[in-house]
């Protein structure tokens, strides 16, 4: 049943994290070298802080373009307003999640601290690994 996966089962562990104080152009240079869409931020305990994502990198650009002065550090655009989820929250409730709240990933955090992040993609590998085991087919490699 599929509620029987967990979003530990998963999630992705390593992940590109940034701090507060990390650069505006280090944190594109990374967001590209890496290709991805955006990243935790975290504090020097691992804590979840916020979300910075090409968006805001966009809106770092424009809004220092428009005052003559580009750059600054991912704390002046991250999103603070964050929603999470927990390990052990089953893959329905990731569906349903995803499905209201319009985001392509989410932090995993346990006792305040991120452990990984699940995204949309890694739903749909776990629903598709539980429909062939059911069918009796081995997992692809």
């Amino acid at each position: 049943m599929l509620k029987s996966i967990r979003v530990r089962d998963y999630m992705t562990r390593h992940l590109v994290t940034f701090r507060s104080d990390t650069d505006l152009f280090l944190a594109i240079e990374r967001l590209i070298e890496h290709r991805i869409s955006g990243a935790p931020v975290v504090d020097s305990q691992g804590h979840l802080i916020g979300m910075f994502s090409d968006n805001d990198c966009l809106r770092g650009i424009l809004s220092g373009a428009y005052y003559e002065e580009i750059g600054g550090n991912v704390s002046s655009y991250m999103s603070t307003q964050l929603e999470t989820i927990s390990p052990d929250a089953d893959i329905i409730e990731a569906c349903q999640r995803f499905l209201r709240a319009n985001v392509r990933q989410f932090p995993v955090v346990e006792s305040g601290v991120l452990i990984g992040q699940i995204s949309r993609r890694d739903v749909l590998r776990a629903v598709k690994e539980f429909a062939q085991h059911e069918k009796g087919q081995p997992p692809e490699v």
